[in-house]
């Protein structure tokens, strides 16, 4: 116990975390389970779900073969049949080969129905570059599936957000998409040990500031918490916006920061043309135009596959110094 008989945090890191969040769900409901590549024996590609296995058995916790499409119509069929699966895609580049069943099934069923066929699904998949593996493994393709009704898009960029956005994700009635960037999973901190209820339809504001708007989500979010730590060593104070879900966008509380500082910058890791911070400020633009002091800052990955090479990958990703650069174009 610590100082006035509150419970101490515990030191965890992402990955422990969602592990976790999947060992809580498993309990909770026997009608969950988890599949996808390489989640039982192995643990998972990323370590997520090391030991579940073991302590669940197969039944719960299934292997499957490498065909995303299969699995994951698999995960819908289960869904449609009363179950609650979590279904695991290795990375965002390969769920394009589950695009099929994620639009035309998971998304459009319970419209198509009338109402008579929900598919209360979760689809967890690692997404971004920063780790050398190159173009087949590291694009951020969440605003693809922000463009997509019937779906909810969720971002954890916070420990915390790992642990506790996973339960009312499977209490939603729809599909629910969760993009963790691969960079996450080693970071470590301190989680409280009481449940922090997660509230999907906000995004939350991880530091308060009065001079710009700082807006990103997931894997950005220490990068653009790191720029504002630096404009506020020079006087700027950063507002930094964490969206946590992409779909439905939270369009309030955008605009009530906007209000606030009246200058804006958009952080995403997805390629610039067509993505989602196109879509940020375009509603920046129809909701709080006359709030703007200046135009809208987009920071992007370069429009290139992403490069294999270290400095070239460095030099195609938002970083922290570009974050700097466009704060001041903006304010200055």
């Amino acid at each position: 116990m610590g100082n006035g008989g509150h419970p101490e945090k515990a030191k965890t890191t992402y990955r422990e975390a969602m592990r976790e969040a999947l060992r809580e769900a498993l309990r909770a409901d026997d009608r969950v389970f988890l599949m996808g590549e390489d989640v039982g024996r192995y643990g998972g590609c990323f370590g997520v779900s090391l030991g579940l296995l073991e302590e669940f058995g197969p039944e719960r916790i299934r292997d499957t073969p490498l065909s995303e499409s299969a699995f994951v119509g698999a995960g819908i069929g289960a869904a449609l049949a009363g179950m609650r699966p979590i279904v695991e895609i290795m990375t965002v580049n390969f769920s394009l080969l589950a695009l099929d069943q994620i639009l035309n099934n998971a998304a459009t069923l319970l419209h198509m129905s009338g109402g008579q066929l929900p598919v209360p699904l979760v689809i967890r998949m690692t997404t971004g570059a920063g780790r050398q593996l190159a173009a087949q493994h590291s694009h951020s393709l969440e605003g693809w599936y922000a463009h997509i009704p019937g779906i909810r898009v969720l971002a954890p960029a916070t420990i915390e957000d790992a642990r506790h956005m996973l339960a009312p994700a499977l209490a939603d009635p729809d599909p629910v998409l969760i993009f963790e960037h691969g960079s996450l999973y080693n970071a470590a901190g301190e989680l409280a040990p009481s449940a922090v209820p997660v509230d999907l339809g906000h995004a939350v504001i991880r530091k308060p500031g009065t001079d710009i708007s700082l807006i990103t989500y997931g894997g950005s979010l220490p990068k653009t918490l790191a720029a504002a730590d630096e404009l506020a060593a020079e006087g700027i104070s950063a507002e930094v916006i964490d969206l946590r879900t992409l779909r439905p966008l939270d369009d309030a509380t955008i605009a009530a920061s906007v209000a606030r500082t009246h200058r804006v910058v958009i952080v995403d890791e997805a390629w610039r043309t067509g993505s989602l911070a196109a879509e940020i400020s375009a509603r920046v633009a129809e909701e709080s135009f006359y709030e703007l002091d200046a135009p809208v800052e987009r920071v992007c990955s370069a429009e290139v596959p992403i490069p294999y090479a270290r400095r070239l990958e460095e030099a195609a990703l938002p970083q922290t110094a570009d974050i700097v650069a466009a704060a001041h174009r903006a304010v200055d």
